[in-house]
């Protein structure tokens, strides 16, 4: 029997790690690529898991992030296949096909602190 696949979305998360928190910081390199996506569907894009993705958005992706398709798309086993989970697996969540522990955690940026100078 052929297993059935599915996949996790990591674009937040490999975001995160280049500094970008928010979902308009990559629209303008992708646009430079020549990859013209509406404010909507760039939110889309990096907030949920997409279902359909033209290979040259994925590559621009890849080239702006630095990294490889699998620290990108994760091959997970498909909700309901006969495998069995470790003792440690996490539960996927069905709207967004991340875990329940996955986001951006120690990637966020620091509070800035605002200075006044008190000799004026």
């Amino acid at each position: 029997m052929t297993a059935k696949l599915d996949y996790r979305w990591h674009l937040r998360e490999v975001m995160a790690t280049c500094g970008m928190f928010s979902t308009t910081d990559i629209r303008p390199k992708l646009a430079e690529r020549g990859i013209d996506l509406s404010p909507s569907q760039t939110y889309r894009l990096v907030v949920e898991r997409p279902e359909r993705l033209s290979l040259k958005t994925l590559m621009a992706l890849l080239d702006i992030l630095g990294c490889s398709m699998e620290e990108l798309i994760e091959p997970v086993p498909a909700a309901g296949s006969r495998r069995r989970k470790s003792a440690n697996a996490t539960e996927a969540d069905p709207a967004g096909g991340r875990s329940s522990s996955a986001g951006v955690g120690d990637f966020r940026p620091r509070r800035a602190r605002i200075v006044t100078d008190k000799d004026e």
